[in-house]
């Protein structure tokens, strides 16, 4: 039967409960990273410096799909409210951390909540608004929340760090979980689209974990030691084999993690495509735009925060456009693509980038990128959630935000190798053209660190010094070397959102009037 009708206050109670949620997890994804390289110096565990953010982003890739079949199969309400305990637990534990293991395992935790979180979260709206209209409407508060994390979480995190100490940057948690946890406990409803027997594939549970934790590992090592090496082939190997056993088990489970019947469905193929190509292309931007701007253009972390701002802010405004946009299209559906178009645009101007060009030029590119992604993110999941069953809505949106993320890990590998091979190339050609063979030198051009590295250019002026060439003008050479791999790897992502133009120009109507089918309240 449907649930009780809910006034606006209850709505709007639950919705902010569930946007403190989003913000709880947006917050801290980009608050530590100004952090690590503090924690790494006081903690004194640089070898374990990648795991980090690895231990988290694995623990987190794991829990988003299965989050989302639970919510489907129990409700929503009791995993969101379990997830925010989770979280804020591992969050204390990570900022009490005596030695990089520890803050190693306690990021691994706190991933575990985060995709608890990411699972259940985005999902819970669809719960309250079963007219995707309305659905439209209220998604703008996510975005918002979403966005304001995003743009203040570094700005925060730096100046905490600096003035606070880096364990506050995981305390700042606390009291966005304190807001968050009673508001959930009280306006959000618990809606369950299952009756009789209910169950899950544990065993696929734990193949899917084995695959995303192989692709992660490969990825991992491959970018640290080189993809050429036979122990990256066997965790890819390993990955792949546990993906396609995990392909094959889910067509002879009684319970499957993600139901075959969503992969019969040409859109739900078509969307998760593109939310790999989106999230390929937006990390690759997020990751890589940085390093282009202090390590290739020689600008310092301020100011390149600061160039940097409007992709993150831009986002935001974005996707509460869309939200005023989307109900008065006549094809909805194609706004995706329109936002790929504007990406598109965007990709080809961040080529022309150089150090010479106006600051307010190099803010207008990123935000016309930022906001293409307000266009592509928020309609991905809303569209899934159109074309799937209720009873599947859950798994759905969990797929998309898994896709995103695996699509990060596969575009900042590519995009690594990319950079690192042409900057390699180019300062070869630098050392062999002032006749430099020394291998101090070599190994400190190895990689654009020492573009960004002060310690590393200390030491490289000291050869200098000693070995008689200039290494000003060998660093400022090499500079070109990293904007030329950067400006090929943007190359790439014009490519990928050429390709994601065509598969959403073929996306099939949206219609934003439907409603979705009656569900059952716990």
């Amino acid at each position: 039967m449907n649930a009780a009708p809910r006034t606006f206050a209850a709505s709007l109670s639950a919705m902010i409960g569930i946007s403190l949620v989003i913000m709880l997890i947006a917050i801290d994804s980009t608050v530590v990273g100004t952090a690590l390289p503090r924690i790494v110096a006081e903690l004194k565990g640089y070898d374990l410096y990648p795991w980090a953010a690895s231990a988290y982003l694995m623990t987190n890739a794991v829990m988003i799909p299965i989050m989302g079949r639970l919510g489907d199969l129990y409700g929503r309400k009791r995993f969101v409210i379990a997830s925010i305990i989770l979280f804020t637990f591992a969050s204390v534990l990570c900022g009490l951390a005596q030695s990089m293991l520890q803050l190693v395992l306690a990021r691994g935790l706190q991933g575990v909540g985060g995709g608890m979180l990411t699972g259940v979260a985005f999902a819970s709206v669809s719960d309250l608004f079963p007219d995707r209209l309305q659905r439209v409407r209220w998604q703008a508060m996510l975005s918002g929340a979403f966005g304001i994390a995003t743009a203040t979480g570094p700005v925060l995190g730096g100046w905490l760090t600096e003035h606070v100490g880096w364990r506050s940057v995981f305390f700042v948690n606390v009291p966005i979980a304190v807001l968050a946890l009673p508001v959930v406990m009280k306006f959000l409803p618990n809606i369950v689209h299952h009756e009789g027997e209910k169950s899950i594939d544990w065993l696929g549970a734990l193949l899917l974990a084995v695959s995303i934790c192989g692709l992660l590992l490969a990825t991992e090592r491959g970018q640290s030691h080189g993809f050429g090496q036979p122990l990256f082939f066997g965790m890819l190997g390993v990955a792949i084999g546990a993906g396609a056993l995990f392909i094959w088990h889910q067509y002879h489970s009684s319970a499957p993690i993600i139901p075959p019947r969503l992969f019969g469905n040409r859109a739900v193929r078509q969307l998760t495509l593109l939310a790999t190509f989106t999230g390929l292309t937006m990390f690759v931007l997020v990751f890589y735009s940085p390093l282009m701007l202090q390590g290739g253009f020689d600008l310092s972390p301020n100011s390149a925060g600061v160039l940097i701002t409007p992709l993150l802010l831009m986002i935001t405004i974005g996707s509460l456009v869309n939200g005023r946009v989307l109900p008065r299209l006549k094809h909805p559906e194609r706004l995706i693509a329109r936002g790929q178009m504007l990406l598109f645009i965007g990709c080809l101007l961040l080529v022309t980038l150089n150090e010479s060009s106006p600051r307010a030029w190099v803010m207008f590119v990123f935000g016309i990128s930022g906001l293409s992604f307000g266009f592509q993110l928020p309609n991905l999941t809303l569209q899934i959630q159109s074309v799937v069953e209720r009873r599947d809505i859950g798994i759905a949106s969990a797929l998309i935000q898994t896709m995103r993320m695996l699509g990060s890990m596969i575009g900042t590998s590519v995009a690594g190798v990319i950079v690192n091979a042409s900057f390699s190339r180019h300062a070869g050609e630098l050392l062999d053209k002032a006749h430099i063979s020394d291998e101090r030198v070599t190994a400190l051009l190895n990689t654009p660190q020492v573009l960004v590295r002060e310690q590393d250019q200390a030491s490289l002026m000291q050869l200098g010094q000693s070995l008689n060439f200039d290494v000003v003008k060998l660093i400022a050479d090499a500079r070109d070397g990293l904007v030329n791999g950067i400006h090929n790897a943007y190359i790439g992502c014009a490519v990928v959102v050429a390709i994601s133009i065509v598969i959403a120009l073929k996306l099939p109507p949206f219609a934003l009037s439907a409603q979705d089918k009656t569900h059952k309240p716990d």
